[in-house]
Formats: C-alpha cells, sequence, structure tokens
C-alpha cells in the first residue's frame, strides 16, 4: 500500500465526498485526517464498510464523557507536576489579530480530534486483529444515550499547512521530530500547521519542551491511553472487522494492509502525538472542556 498516496477533500467525488461531509460532521471538526484521506486512496471499498462500523461508537453520550475526560486527564497531569501550563498571548507571538485568530481556531480542531482519533486506532486495531471490544459494557444510560449537541460543535477552524519548513525554526522542528520519535522529513499535521506561526512556534517549544520531557507529561500519556482502552473494552458496539465479516463484506483482500496500516497507527509516535494536542491548544486558550 503506498501511505504517500491521499484523496483530498476538493478531490473527493461521489460517495468518497459524502463520507468526508460524514466524518467531519461525526468528528465535530472541521477536517479529514490524514488516516481517512489515505485510506480511502487505497482501500476504497474497505474504508467505506469499515467507517460503517465504528461510526456509531463516537455518537453516544459515553463517548463524549471520554472526550473531556481525556483532555482533562492529559491537563491535570500535567499541571499537578509542573503548575500550569504556559500561555502565549497575541503581544509575545509578534502575530496580526487574525493570525492569531486562525492560529487558536485551528489548535482548537486538533484539540477535538484527539480523543477521536485515538479510539479510531485503538478499536480499528483491536476489532481487525480479532481483540476484544465492548466485553465489558456498562449498564447505564450514557453507554448507548446520544452525544450532546452543544459539544465541540463549531469550534475549530479548519487547519491550513505550512509547505516548508522555515529556516528559523528549523532546530525547534528537530527538537520536536526526536521528541516524538519521528524519522526523516516525517512531521504530523499538528506540528506542519503550526509551522505557519513560527513566532508562536518557537517560544511555545521552548516552554512546553521541559514540560513534555517530564514526568508530568508521562504521566499524561498513560492516564490518557488507559481511558481510551477502558472506553473501547466497554464500547456498546462491536465493529465486524474480522476476516469472516471482511469476506462476507467483500472487502477481505484489504485485510492485510488495513490491519498494518491501523496497527502503525495505534503504535510509536501517536501515542504522544495524540496526547500533546490538547496541550498546545491550552498555550493559546484554546483548549475545550474539560467536565459535562
Amino acid at each position: 500500500m503506498d501511505t504517500s498516496e491521499q484523496l483530498y477533500e476538493l478531490e473527493a467525488t461521489g460517495w468518497r465526498r459524502g463520507l468526508y461531509d460524514d466524518v467531519r460532521d461525526t468528528f465535530r471538526a472541521p477536517i479529514v485526517n490524514w488516516i481517512f484521506r489515505t485510506a480511502v486512496a487505497n482501500l476504497p471499498a474497505f474504508t467505506r464498510y469499515a467507517w460503517g462500523q465504528v461510526k456509531p461508537l463516537f455518537e453516544t453520550r459515553a463517548f463524549a464523557e471520554l472526550t473531556v475526560e481525556f483532555r482533562d486527564a492529559v491537563l491535570s497531569a500535567m499541571e499537578d507536576e509542573g503548575g500550569p501550563l504556559p500561555t502565549l498571548r497575541k503581544p509575545a507571538t509578534g502575530l496580526s489579530p487574525a493570525e492569531y485568530a486562525q492560529l487558536r481556531g485551528q489548535a482548537a480542531t486538533f484539540d477535538i480530534v484527539a480523543p477521536r482519533l485515538a479510539v479510531l486506532f485503538e478499536a480499528m486495531d483491536r476489532a481487525l486483529h480479532e481483540e476484544p471490544v465492548g466485553t465489558d459494557v456498562a449498564d447505564e444510560r450514557a453507554t448507548t444515550a446520544p452525544f450532546p449537541d452543544h459539544l465541540d460543535r463549531d469550534r475549530g477552524l479548519a487547519p491550513t499547512m505550512a509547505d516548508d519548513v522555515p529556516e528559523a525554526v528549523a532546530d525547534t522542528v528537530g527538537a520536536i521530530r526526536s521528541f516524538h520519535g519521528f524519522g526523516g522529513d516525517d512531521l504530523p499535521s499538528v506540528y506542519r500547521c503550526l509551522l505557519q506561526w513560527p513566532g508562536y512556534l518557537e517560544p511555545a517549544w521552548d516552554a512546553l519542551e521541559p514540560r513534555f520531557e517530564g514526568a508530568g507529561f508521562e504521566a499524561a500519556c498513560e492516564r490518557s491511553a488507559d481511558l481510551v482502552e477502558s472506553f473501547v473494552d466497554g464500547a456498546p458496539y462491536r465493529p465486524a472487522l474480522g476476516p469472516d465479516a471482511l469476506d462476507a463484506a467483500g472487502v477481505g483482500d484489504a485485510a492485510a494492509d488495513a490491519r498494518e496500516l491501523f496497527r502503525s497507527f495505534n503504535t510509536g509516535p501517536v501515542e504522544t502525538v495524540l496526547p500533546a494536542l490538547p496541550v498546545w491548544a491550552a498555550t493559546v486558550g484554546a483548549a475545550g472542556e474539560r467536565s459535562l
């Protein structure tokens, strides 16, 4: 599978465009993440089927509770270890009011998708490998009640990405890659987004790097991962993504590539990238609610 091949939103037509619309609406964020663009480009029939299997996981009040608990677990762990997180108001970044507003809105979008991607990767990885999903379902109303209408609705802005690394922040980007364990030129979308504002990224990283290297962020990663695993354990719906189900759906030929793709995204650098997203949003006051 060519993971460099993607189907971008502006190029999507027909059912693919509709699926992208549904992902944005379900995730409540104005973004179709790389994982969807790559999966649709390489494994279209599988992705259409698989999305129908996992979509219900994101539509319950229990999942809404998970999203705010995920954010609070990360930020509380950081605050417990080192006190309040650093914040950068507009004057400290040298940005214009319009630029700072874009920064805040786009950071909010990544804050929104963090727990959604974490659950997507965990649930897909388990279901594709026939590992347990939904084996410890709580007999509580929130388990199957609908997601609250207000939460995360219309909060973020569509992210845009820098094409190149500005020379002024080359060292900063090298440190970010090293911290998350990325090799070569790999850089997660959130950082390609933040590269648009070097006046923010450099001082923000200088302030956050010692916090990311500390025990607080280690605890944040552990707590947020435990929450995600517990949610998937108690999921009220079980995605049918084992070999027999995929064969019955006529997409069994994609199984090996799909298993490899989602296992790679459920391990490695993502374990620190996703918990970092609420932290970046918090530096500009763009983190969302921490309780329902």
